[in-house]
């Protein structure tokens, strides 16, 4: 059998390349001490480069074996550790700010598995009905074992209109669920607000983006407003895959008035930091209960652990993910980049939500409630005094018309009808308005 010609000037500058890499990945001194072990472990991934690009089968290109050496490396450390190429940062940008086309669904690597950490509200995947916790085999005619997060990201993104095929095994099902989906605009808007009863607000975030933070200020202020002062608010953030920690931040210290928020701690001292409430003018002081479920993850659960710790919410629903790790992201040459773990972040009470998640102070299961149709009888038909003759009419008071307001572009509408439907909606209501009731009982 003939074997090619060895380049090995190239292999030299390969091994090169890798030992450099990997000895600036270890953060080595620059004097190039470590351990003989550490050494030993550079020689052996040499001594393989170097057989492979001799007798494998096909040609090899040493830089595409390195490159995929670092992905097992930095990938194996956690779900949320990758080594990106170049093409991976436009999308972490994306996921931040402007505007993409896509299906709509937040994933992890969750047991080495694409899992579904929530779908975003208004968009083609949950629109379709993918859930919380499905987990995706396959993207198109390509299977999903052993792909790297973008690739999955850059597979599901792509022109507005185009479909994509996404097959996903989900608790329960029988077989796997196939969902062909249209490509769409992503909106961009995290935060929409309606009244549920007078009195009562309901504040939905569906992400924390850049300036999140103002738009909840804008939402708040129309609530409270519209009621000279709020007497209940339900913040809804079920299905938040979350997003920016210091929107999650600004966004709690809103209903604090001081100590912690939340505190991250890492292996280094610089990647320890404690975030805390300061006192405000604005009077929030009203009574809230947060909605959190399965898909509630990362900032979604500092907000939700500050307000609880603080006894400043009551939260109701199911446990939340469980993400409580902090990332960064290192630059390297050529335009790739890490993404790797630094800190564990930490409730004001000290609670790690690492792969726990926020507890809920009371569980409630979603369900949509069906207004039951009774057939009225002689029983059911009672007189009231409205029904008497001559009866007063209730006096109705002229209320000044309402200014039209104008609706932003990509603006979405709540649909009331669903929530007042909504079973973990409607028990948070009724506990607002039961504090209110216990709280004139008590003279407060």
């Amino acid at each position: 059998m003939k074997f090619r010609r060895y380049n090995t000037a190239r292999l030299g500058f390969s091994i090169a390349l890798i030992v450099c890499v990997l000895i600036s990945l270890s953060g080595f001194k620059s004097t190039l001490q470590a351990n003989d072990t550490t050494y030993k472990s550079l020689k052996l991934f040499t001594d393989v480069l170097e057989e492979l690009e001799k007798n494998y089968v096909d040609d090899v290109d040493a830089e595409t074996l390195i490159h995929n050496a670092i992905k097992g490396m930095v990938g194996n450390l956690d779900p949320h550790s990758s080594f990106m190429p170049p093409e991976a940062f436009d999308e972490l940008q994306d996921d931040t700010k402007g505007e993409f086309s896509g299906i709509g669904i937040v994933i992890t690597i969750k047991k080495s598995i694409l899992t579904v950490v929530s779908p975003i509200e208004g968009t083609p995947a949950y629109n379709a009905g993918i859930q919380t916790g499905d987990i995706i085999i396959r993207i198109n005619d390509k299977s999903t074992r052993d792909m790297a997060l973008w690739e999955a990201v850059n597979l599901m993104r792509g022109p507005k209109g185009k479909t994509v095929l996404i097959t996903v095994i989900r608790k329960g099902a029988p077989e796997s669920i196939e969902f062909s989906l249209k490509r769409d605009m992503i909106p961009m808007e995290s935060v929409r607000s309606v009244i549920l009863k007078p009195g009562y607000g309901y504040l939905r975030i569906t992400n924390f983006r850049m300036n999140t933070i103002d738009d909840i200020i804008t939402h708040l202020e129309k609530l409270e407003s519209q009621n000279n002062r709020l007497k209940g608010l339900v913040m809804d953030l079920r299905d938040n895959p979350g997003g920016l920690l210091d929107q999650a931040v600004k966004i709690s210290d809103l209903f604090l008035t001081g100590g912690d928020i939340v505190s991250i701690k890492g292996r280094r001292e610089k990647n320890t930091q404690v975030f805390k409430a300061y006192p405000s003018d604005e009077d929030r002081s009203y009574p809230i209960v947060i909605l959190i479920n399965g898909g509630s993850a990362s900032a979604s659960e500092i907000v939700a652990g500050a307000l609880q710790d603080h006894s400043r919410a009551l939260i109701l629903g199911t446990t939340s993910f469980g993400k409580g790790s902090v990332q960064t992201v290192h630059p390297l040459k050529d335009k790739f980049g890490i993404k790797y773990t630094i800190a564990r972040y930490y409730t004001p009470n000290g609670r790690s939500i690492q792969a726990k998640g926020i507890e809920p102070d009371i569980e409630v299961e979603y369900e949509i409630l069906e207004k039951k149709k009774k057939k009225m009888s002689t029983f059911d038909r009672m007189i009231k005094e409205k029904d008497l003759k001559n009866s007063l009419k209730p006096e109705m008071i002229s209320q000044p018309e309402k200014p039209k307001q104008q609706t932003r572009k990509h603006q979405r509408l709540i649909d009331t009808d669903q929530l007042q439907n909504d079973a973990q909606v409607k028990r948070a209501l009724d506990i607002l308005i039961s504090y209110g009731i216990f709280s004139k009982l008590n003279g407060s």
